[in-house]
């Protein structure tokens, strides 16, 4: 009895050792749990396949998050320059509103010297007049009717009279003459002193108008701000989604590596022929000859040669506010600048720059137009493809013209 127990035994641990040995493997993989149990070379390489597919799926999340994440960061630093660009058209207008201030100081000052200048010839008038009254009354006091005749009596005759009229008639027309002129030097300081006043509230009326454009820019900058706090936060949401992602895919990459394990012992164990399938991604450099895409395309040759030059710049850092194509420049003082090279004047920012030129469709676009984005501007090289200050991370660049949604088209030369 004792003899057939230790046979059933052995048989039973021999049966427990040959299960441990062929127990089917089990893969896991990032949110997807338990596949399924790989009972043979094909179920392992099907599990291979599903968790390749998966760090395939993975990487590809983490590519689109990472383009979308770069398009924020574009936004980003063109939110930035526009914060930048309102903040020196702030000061500009603080400026002139300190200007206007100082002008109006100075203005009021000469509105009372005038005043005081009209006072004053009011009262030379007066006192002119007043004294012309007095010289008349004695005069005429002196000179009346009882001495012409006492002139005639006492034998001086008439020609003595009519000298004597004379001296008071031109006596009078003096006095009258100098009236008339500080009449009229009057009636000049008042009209000087009612432009003045009118020069005053043309420069209120302007200081209340520049103070309104600040209060605007003040506007404008607060929602820049915010715009760019909601960018940062969707920025900082990506990063936290892309980590998840990459996370999930070193998890699958070191299941992947026990499947691999477990199919090559599967091959050893069955003596079958290995087989190796490798995958081999060349990283190869494309390069492209943007001259002849730029020849290629419609257009003048003017707008044909700006965007030949636009192209020498790429690679050339991104400064948030310059307008140097050599040393840093955004997205708006890139095209500025390359235009202003020919001699045209853009308008500083990329909302001016939507306005600029005329506008046409995308499907007329021919090299040199302008493509505006929301907040961005870049330049048209033709086939597709645009030239831009892009970000900090990648400078100017060639991109894809519609990699955002197009608000307009401007043609400027």
């Amino acid at each position: 009895m004792k003899k057939m127990f230790r046979c059933f035994l052995k048989k039973c641990i021999g049966m427990t050792m040959v299960l441990a040995m062929v127990t089917p493997a089990v893969c896991y993989f990032a949110d997807e749990g338990l596949i399924a149990q790989a009972t043979s070379i094909n179920d392992v390489q099907n599990n291979i396949n599903k968790i390749n597919q998966q760090i395939d799926k993975l990487n590809q999340n983490v590519e689109n998050m990472e383009e979308k994440q770069e398009i924020l960061a574009e936004e980003m630093e063109d939110l930035n320059s526009e914060i930048i660009n309102t903040m020196t058209s702030i000061g500009m207008k603080e400026d002139e509103i300190a200007e206007t201030e100082q002008a109006l100081v100075y203005k009021q000052a000469d509105i009372e010297d005038t005043a005081a200048e009209y006072e004053r010839a009011k009262e030379i008038e007066t006192k002119q007049y007043d004294d012309m009254i007095v010289r008349l009354r004695k005069m005429y006091e002196n000179g009346g009717e009882q001495s012409s005749l006492n002139m005639l009596l006492s034998g001086n005759g008439m020609s003595d009279i009519l000298n004597q009229m004379d001296f008071v008639e031109s006596v009078y027309s003096y006095d009258r003459l100098k009236l008339a002129e500080f009449a009229e030097t009057k009636e000049m300081v008042l009209e000087l002193w009612n432009q003045l006043e009118e020069e005053k509230l043309n420069l209120e009326a302007e200081k209340q108008q520049l103070e309104l454009d600040r209060q605007a820019l003040e506007a404008q900058k607060s929602e820049l701000n915010t715009l760019l706090s909601r960018k940062k936060a969707q920025s900082a949401n990506y990063e936290a989604e892309i980590k998840k992602a990459r996370q999930e895919a070193s998890v699958a990459k070191k299941q992947l590596q026990q499947e691999q394990q477990t199919l090559k012992r599967l091959q050893e164990e069955a003596k079958r022929k290995n087989t190796t399938v490798t995958s081999n991604a060349a990283n190869g450099t494309y390069t492209t000859n943007y001259n002849s895409i730029i020849d290629s395309a419609g257009g003048s040759d003017l707008g044909k040669q700006v965007a030949k030059y636009a192209c020498q710049f790429v690679g050339n850092p991104y400064v948030s506010g310059g307008t140097s194509l050599t040393n840093g420049a955004d997205c708006s003082g890139f095209t500025f600048r390359v235009y202003s090279d020919f001699g045209y004047k853009l308008p500083r920012t990329s909302t001016e720059q939507r306005s600029a030129g005329r506008g046409v469709s995308y499907s007329e676009a021919q090299p040199g137009d302008l493509i505006c984005y929301s907040g961005h501007v870049a330049m048209y090289i033709g086939g597709g493809k645009i030239v831009h200050a892009s970000t900090a991370k990648t400078g100017i660049k060639i991109g894809n013209a519609q990699y955002r949604e197009i608000l307009s088209v401007r043609r400027i030369v």
